[in-house]
């Protein structure tokens, strides 16, 4: 049993070291030489294998990390007087330092609210209809997170309906895939039922958080809005001279399925947990656990003394209380320690 000092992470997924998969690609990958900056077999091999995961021809961009990645994608989708659409939680709103308007040149995020962490057409509309003149950045794109900032996945019909409003005010849809896996196995649904099936322009989909030491894919379903995309990540610093050690890794969790049953086993712990919490008098969920994330409201002495017995979390994220996050290699023996943790505190 972890002493009182010992830290045990459940912050963020980013705590979780590399998977299997993922480090045996690496290994293979490390074996020989190959060619720089992206022209290497690996990089070819993880991008074909995109395309048929996702069953249709899409540009593929690997990044380090993922500000760089819904930064650089949206500075494609726009001008820097556009402006974009996005939930009041969004990431590219509290936690990427104006990295995507520094990217775009200045496009304005205009912000929404929206319950359990969603944009709404009539969110939207409201934003696009609220001026026209000129002297108002033009609404161009709506970016969406899936799963969204507090754990919730948007169905096929809530992309299908934001969708149409982006259609009836020709708006491009970014889709912020920092936990895409997540919602994958959390709806049983493809890659392509969750994008450009319903209208998504361009995807960025995070390994980070589901088995990998860093690096991001962009996929862009609309090919138009990918011309010199490549300058741009060079610009930005985001070509990689050893390109395969980014790629590799992604081809690892692909050709073994491990990028989704990773995110299953996640979202098992989150439900897990979940389950338990809500069995605990005094405490309660502040969000659906659709995901790998449990929001959770407990009283600040349980807040304080989890921290001291080394638990990591997070209380500022979302709309307040505490997040944890199941990553692929969370146990049930962990989670039991932190229940049981949270019910000695309450008594």
């Amino acid at each position: 049993m972890p002493s009182e000092c010992t830290p045990r992470f459940l912050a963020s997924d980013n705590t979780s070291g590399i998977c299997p998969e993922a480090m045996q690609y690496l290994m293979k990958a490390n074996q020989s030489d190959d060619l720089a900056y992206g022209n290497d077999t690996w990089t070819a091999r993880a991008a074909d294998r995109f395309r048929e995961m996702f069953d249709y021809d899409c540009d593929v961009f690997f990044v380090f990390n993922g500000t760089a990645a819904n930064s650089l994608a949206l500075s494609a989708m726009g001008r820097s007087y556009h402006s974009v659409i996005c939930h009041e939680l969004a990431h590219i709103e509290t936690d990427e330092c104006g990295g995507p308007e520094f990217f775009s040149n200045g496009a304005k995020l205009l912000t929404s609210p929206g319950a359990n962490g969603k944009l709404t057409p009539q969110g939207i509309e409201a934003l696009v209809t609220k001026r026209s003149d000129i002297h108002y950045p033009k609404p161009k794109v709506v970016s969406l997170t899936q799963a969204t900032e507090v754990g919730t996945i948007y169905s096929r019909e809530e992309l299908l309906a934001i969708r149409a409003v982006a259609d009836k005010f020709d708006l491009r849809l970014h889709m912020d895939g920092a936990r895409f896996a997540n919602a994958c196995a959390s709806l049983d649904a493809s890659p392509a039922e969750l994008t450009w099936q319903v209208g998504v322009d361009a995807l960025c989909f995070s390994g980070t958080k589901n088995g990998l030491a860093f690096g991001e894919a962009i996929l862009f379903f609309n090919r138009e809005l990918a011309e010199d995309f490549s300058y741009r990540c060079k610009q930005a610093g985001q070509l990689a001279s050893k390109m395969r050690y980014v790629s590799a890794p992604w081809l690892g969790l692909l050709e073994s399925g491990a990028w989704l049953t990773n995110a299953q086993h996640a979202n098992d712990m989150a439900r897990y947990l979940s389950e338990g919490l809500k069995r605990l008098p005094g405490v309660s969920l502040m969000f659906p656990t659709q995901a790998n994330s449990v929001f959770v409201e407990l009283p600040p002495h349980v807040v304080a003394m989890l921290r001291q017995k080394g638990w990591t979390f997070y209380t500022f994220i979302g709309a307040g209380g505490a997040r944890f996050v199941c990553a692929w290699n969370t146990t049930v023996e962990l989670l039991d320690q932190l229940l049981a943790d949270i019910e000695e505190a309450l008594a």
